[in-house]
Parts: structure tokens; sequence; C-alpha cells
């Protein structure tokens, strides 16, 4: 088993670089009571005054479960003020743009979000405009303008890892892909990076790596031939994933190959398969939570790229208050134009070539 950040070297410096910046960012912090009310005042020195809001996409998925447990750890040891919002499910922009719209007027020193959409987006830039510091995660957004910088998994690499991973599993085999995305009437990109990226992992010509859908339906990937049967929306749910994947049956019930944006659209896939008789489809996702990991020991997926929610979180927490204590500005990733909290290939099914650990190791640093 390889250690799958010994061989990426812009994954293995960001996360010493997230870990470095963390202990030196909370090694300057006081500790007051973390049940404080105090709103904040931009610009502030004060701990009690560092207001920062998490907004996040749904607290229906426990990738963002886990993210405000992450931010909840860091407000306490920062002493900042948190204040929680998430959507009704994901896209739901209106809720998001709320909150923004809330943070402003309380006068918070920054915001960490996971943009829902381009109209999110928007409010995102007011808030910049009204003097907040403005961080993504996880999602980065199309717009540039609309945050100060972005702390997220190299989303690409991700799509990257699981593709290559299915090619080599494939052995040759032709490939019947299914293709269970996000959205199909917005574009974000953390879903049109995980598509592209995984069919550029099995060698497959991507046409516009920004659209996802419109690579040829037939051609050959990096062992054999493929045909993907289509692009359904799961909108990251499980009964999402379940009806994305009934339809793509209908279309041909030989599908072998399914990715799957996230793990809950992963199990709703799986159900869908198990009902239709079709057992010995490979399906691959992204996230690597604990109940991810736990999937692939189980063999619901059979292999997942690891993303760090919580540490997205504490870093962005940790961010804003240093820049609000000292006026220190967070960086990006050397050759990125984010902050890259890093991504490991899980399965129990390793293939010659392709950087991964095994779900032992997984379940003991998912969602770190």
């Amino acid at each position: 088993m390889k250690n799958p950040f010994s061989s990426r070297p812009r994954v293995r410096i960001a996360l010493a670089a997230a870990s470095i910046g963390m202990l030196a960012l909370a090694g300057c912090s006081s500790t007051p009571d973390p049940a404080s009310t105090t709103s904040s005042t931009p610009g502030s020195t004060s701990s009690a005054d560092i207001g920062v809001s998490l907004i996040v996409k749904t607290t229906s998925n426990p990738f963002f479960v886990a993210m405000e447990a992450g931010a909840k750890e860091a407000a306490a040891t920062e002493g900042v003020t948190l204040t929680l919002a998430a959507g009704k499910e994901d896209g739901d922009e209106d809720t998001q743009i709320q909150a923004v719209e809330n943070a402003i007027s309380r006068g918070d020193a920054g915001i960490l979000i996971t943009p829902s959409g381009p109209s999110v987006e928007d409010a995102m830039v007011k808030a910049r405009a009204a003097g907040l510091f403005v961080i993504a995660l996880d999602t980065p957004p199309t717009n540039p303008d609309a945050v100060d910088i972005t702390f997220a998994t190299d989303n690409r690499l991700a799509g990257e890892l699981i593709g290559e991973w299915t090619a080599a599993k494939l052995g040759g085999k032709d490939a019947v892909i299914g293709m269970l995305d996000l959205f199909s009437d917005k574009i974000v990109s953390v879903d049109y990076n995980r598509d592209q990226g995984f069919l550029e992992g099995m060698g497959i010509d991507v046409a516009d790596g920004q659209v996802n859908g419109d690579e040829a339906s037939t051609g050959s990937y990096s062992g054999g031939s493929y045909t993907i049967v289509g692009n359904e929306a799961s909108q990251g749910a499980e009964d999402g994933g379940r009806t994305a994947m009934e339809l793509l049956l209908a279309k041909n019930p030989g599908i072998n190959v399914v990715y799957t944006i996230n793990e809950p659209a992963a199990y709703g896939a799986r159900a869908a398969l198990d009902a239709a008789g079709n057992k010995d489809a490979i399906i691959v996702s992204v996230d690597g939570g604990c109940a991810g990991v736990d999937g692939v020991k189980s063999g619901a997926i059979q292999a997942t790229s690891q993303q760090y929610p919580v540490k997205m979180a504490q870093l962005g927490i940790a961010a804003i208050a240093e820049l609000v204590r000292t006026g220190t500005v967070p960086t990006v990733t050397e050759g990125l134009d984010f902050f890259n909290t890093g991504v490991a290939l899980v399965t129990d099914e390793a293939q010659s070539g392709v950087d991964s650990i095994d779900t032992a190791e997984g379940s003991t640093i998912c969602w770190g």
C-alpha cells in the first residue's frame, strides 16, 4: 500500500501547510467562553468581537455536518462567535443568499461558504464590498470576484484518481458508464471538475473540460472501449441518486461502471442497481467520510476519493481570526488558485500504478 501523499507533491505540500498553518494560527489565539453571543465588528482585534458565518449547502449531507462540527471546534479554540446556516437542500440558493445578507447586517468579520449557485456568488460579491472576508469551502466559485480565497479539495484530482482506479480495475473490459452528476440546471465547479476529472482519469477525451456530457458517447478509454449511457442529476442526495440510476438503467441495464458526485448519491445508485439485479457494477465516488469509508469496506462502493471538510472549516475559522488580529492574509497553494486541503483514494482493491490507501487507514483520518 502506497502513501497517497508521498508521490503527489501538491497534495503533500497542501496538507503540510495546512497543519503548520493551523498550529501557527491557533498558537496566537485566546479561548474565551464559546457560548458568547457578541457579534463581530470587521477589523476588530478583540477575540469576542470576531463574528464568522458558516453557510453550507445542506445539513442532509454528512459532509456538511462534519464541516459544521469542525467549525464549532475551531470557533471555540479561536474565541470566535460562530453563526451557522444551511440551505434546505443542495441547490437552495435563496436560503444561502439570506444568510449572507444576515452576516452583512450583523457586521461579521467573515463568511465561510459552500456556494450553491451563481446567485449566491452575487451575494458574496456584495459581502466583500461590505468589508467581510469571504472564504469558499469545498466549492470554488465560478466568479473569482466572489471570494477572497478558497479552501478546498482539488476536485479535478479527486475525479482523476477514481477514474484511474476504474480504468485499472476494468483490466481492458468494455466500460458501460452511467454518470450521476450534481445538477442539470446550473453549472457548479465541483460538479464538472469531479465528472470531467473522472473521465480524464479513465483516459477519455472530455471535449470542453467545464461542460458535463458533451464528450463522445462511445470511443476508447485507456484500457479498451467505452459507452457513456448518459448523465443524470442526483442533487447530491440518496433519493436523487436512486432515481438517476433508475433512469440510466432504463436506457441500458448493462451498465458496469457508475460515477457518482458523492456518497449519498452512490448509496442511491447501489439501491437501484440491487433492485435491478445488477450486483457487479463498479461504483466510485468522492467525499470519503467515515460512513463512506464504511461503504467501501462493505462493498457498496468500490473506491472513493477522500476529502477533509473538518480541516477546511478549521483552517477557514483560524484564517479569519488571524486576519482580524494581525492583518495576515491567507495565501493559495503554490501552482493553484486555491488552498489545497488534500485528497486520497480509499479502496480495498488496490490497483497497480494507482496510489491509494485502504479502508483501515481511511477510517483513521476520515474527514479530519
